[in-house]
Formats: C-alpha cells, structure tokens, sequence
C-alpha cells in the first residue's frame, strides 16, 4: 500500500514522501495517528499543494531543531554518582538518566534521541551526541562528579 507521509519517520522517509508499507502497517498505525495518508489519484494531485505547505513545515521543525541544539549545547549537564578508587563509577549513567535530567531543566527530548553506544562508567566529562531531527545532532557535555 503506499502512503504519503505527514511526518518525518526514520524508519520510512521524510515529510512528502510516497513510500511503500504494508497495508496493515498503514491502516492500524500510520494513518490514525496523522503521520501519512493514503496514495490515491486524489490524494496524489493534491499533494503538489500540499508539499508546498510540507516544505514550510519541514523548514520550520529544522529550524526550531536548529534552536534546540543551540540551545542543548549551551548547557551544562553536571551528574553527582558514587565512584570507587581510580574513577569507576558504581554503576552507570545512561540515556535515560541524562533524558531525566533534560526533563528537570525543561527540555523535552525523548531518550531514544540521546546517543550512547555503551553507558558511561567513567568520572568526567563526556560528549554526548543527541539526534534532535535526522539532519540536526547537538552534542551535550556531560560531566560527571564523585559523590
């Protein structure tokens, strides 16, 4: 079944798209929830319109992105853990730990959006990359501190 896409998906495509998915995949999950409608010949003539507007909404998420990141990058992330001899940590920070303290400052990211590829077990300062939209990705610092 083919679908033109409403959102940008990381899986399928991004905003205006025509792709391919399975009709199950469509009807029960991408059509209610507003991310695509479906490819008919109405539909498809009406998309030229509507990728006018898609193009303007697509500018508008990258650049409120832009800003996130900017604004990401600007802050300072200070995590306090227990750590042994030589700067183990008891334990880890994970995304999930950084999504907690993203929340507190006021900042909406989802953790899957936070970019570890194993925990941090370390005492220091990290870089961590965040993936705000697929062509914007800020880099946090992360510094973590012995209890």
């Amino acid at each position: 079944m083919k679908v033109i896409l409403k959102e940008n998906i990381e899986t399928l495509g991004h905003i205006g798209d025509i792709v391919k998915v399975a009709p199950g995949y469509a009807r029960n999950y991408l059509v209610p929830k507003g991310f695509a409608i479906e490819a008919t010949e109405k539909n498809a003539k009406a998309l030229e319109h509507a990728k006018r507007q898609l193009t303007y909404k697509k500018n508008k998420t990258l650049e409120a992105a832009r800003s996130l990141a900017a604004k990401l990058e600007g802050l300072a992330i200070e995590l306090i853990h227990q750590a042994g001899e030589e700067g183990k940590l008891f334990g880890s920070v994970t995304n999930m730990e950084i999504a907690a303290f993203l929340t507190e400052k006021g900042f909406d990211i989802d953790r899957k959006k936070i970019v570890l590829a194993e925990p941090i077990k370390q005492l220091g300062e990290t870089s961590v990359p965040v993936k705000i939209h697929p062509e914007v990705v800020a880099t946090l610092k992360v510094t973590i501190k012995a209890a």
